[in-house]
């Protein structure tokens, strides 16, 4: 797997995107990123569509070599950790959790995080709230039209077409505004939106061997 990076600044903060889906921020040894839908792939098969699980085992590969690339200190999870509650998926996400003892965990719950007590604990969450502010930033899960403060979110898995002479290619992105950094869904088992991201700004598209900004 390569790594592509690319550092931008927000607050005169250093943070590093990556073509894998997630961002470091330098001063905090914080790796932030955005639904991984644990329980996606479970979920489905439990309704009877057969999906292999080696989509999520792809997504912690993916996860375990970020971690050795940054040696970050937290986990910042914007949004979506979960799918659809407690499953057999979250199951191998906690074995796989258990390698890294020294992380901090610390979700800000999206729309899909419906975690009980029991699974709370699990999950081995060193934090979990709505959301998270650090140095005047503040990470929620969906865009808060009425915080005033630069947000870090989620949710809208957002995608950038780029046309070409030959065709229209999708591609997942990052998407900053003077207001805003949307992050990509970490896990490739999720759609992309191309309608409902930032009208202006700057997009971050990336492939499997670069990022770039269009």
């Amino acid at each position: 797997m390569n790594i592509a990076t690319k550092n931008i600044s927000i607050l005169n903060q250093n943070f590093t995107l990556t073509n894998q889906r997630a961002l470091f921020w330098e001063k905090e040894k914080a790796l932030i990123f955005s639904d991984l839908h644990i329980g996606k792939t479970a979920h489905f098969r439990k309704n009877g569509i057969a999906l292999a699980n080696h989509i999520m085992k792809n997504d912690l590969e993916r996860l375990s070599i970020l971690i050795e690339y940054f040696q970050p200190e937290k986990f910042i999870i914007v949004g979506d950790l979960l799918h659809a509650g407690n499953n057999s998926d979250v199951d191998e996400f906690c074995n796989w959790q258990q390698q890294y003892p020294d992380i901090k965990f610390c979700l800000v719950e999206g729309n899909h995080d419906r975690i009980s007590k029991t699974l709370e604990k699990k999950l081995c969450l060193d934090s979990r709230s709505t959301s998270l502010e650090i140095d005047d930033i503040a990470f929620v899960h969906d865009y808060d039209r009425a915080n005033p403060k630069f947000q870090i979110t989620g949710h809208i898995h957002p995608g950038f077409v780029i046309n070409s002479a030959v065709k229209k290619i999708k591609l997942p992105c990052f998407a900053q505004t003077s207001k805003q950094l949307l992050l990509p869904a970490f896990s490739e088992f999720t759609g992309l939106d191309t309608k409902n991201i930032p009208k202006k700004g700057m997009f971050f598209v990336f492939t499997d061997s670069d990022i770039y900004e269009v």
